[in-house]
């Protein structure tokens, strides 16, 4: 991928997880019923997708980021 199209993913990977941290934070509302999604194992995904994209865009940027 080039770096532009790396550096869209990662701030769309940052706002998902940002909006999962959110609502996963929320209150659980017991009239509503449960919760169908699982906001923070989503926002752990994001998490763990963040330190690749960010690893990603850093060897573009031609640092080593891994033993040689």
């Amino acid at each position: 991928m080039s770096l532009s199209v790396t550096l869209c993913a990662l701030l769309l990977t940052l706002g998902i997880g940002a909006l999962c941290a959110w609502r996963g934070a929320a209150e659980p509302n017991p009239h509503r019923g449960p919760r169908l999604i699982p906001y923070r194992f989503l926002m752990v995904l994001c998490g763990a997708l963040l330190l690749y994209l960010a690893a990603h865009v850093l060897s573009l940027l031609g640092v080593t980021t891994g033993a040689r």
